[in-house]
């Protein structure tokens, strides 16, 4: 076994392979019409989040402005509508409107079609034993345990 410290650390092979897959999925939206970060607020509001604009933003790992900008953007554009809640004007209903139902359809096909690219290169088993070390590694870095509780990532043996 090659000595670790004679290898990239993780975390800059990581953040590598992570800005090569994400470029890759940013211009695959642009290809289609839309961003990346607008996208992950369509599944955000398609998936019925309720909630203060902090929280959405929050969720999404994004700043409130951003997510403003976003939201701005997309119900000038007619895919989204907005309004108060009557009961906590703190809170942001959003739905999509039938053009943003369609328009999510047609990026919806394109993230399916990202995903089959990822995992192309990798077979179920390896895409499975990824999901679970990921999840580790986030886990072991936000000081909790792992969601995945999966054989392989458990049962691997740690080399000290």
């Amino acid at each position: 076994m090659r000595d670790p410290s004679s290898r990239p650390p993780i975390g800059l092979h990581l953040a590598r392979a992570a800005r090569v897959v994400t470029g890759a999925f940013e211009r695959s939206m642009t290809d289609a019409g839309c961003s990346a970060s607008a996208w992950q607020v369509l599944v955000l509001i398609r998936a019925g989040h309720r909630g203060t604009q902090s929280e959405m933003a929050e969720s999404m790992g994004i700043t409130d402005a951003t997510l403003t900008y976003h939201l701005n953007a997309l119900e000038e554009q007619g895919f989204v509508r907005r309004w108060r809640d009557p009961s906590n004007r703190r809170v942001q209903q959003a739905e999509l409107t039938e053009s943003g139902e369609a328009l999510f359809a047609r990026l919806r096909a394109v993230a399916a079609q990202h995903d089959r690219r990822l995992r192309s290169a990798l077979s179920e088993g390896e895409a499975e034993l990824l999901a679970e070390l990921l999840d580790k590694l986030q886990a072991g870095v936000e000081g909790r345990e792992p969601a995945v509780a999966g054989r392989r990532a458990r049962a691997a043996p740690r080399s000290r």
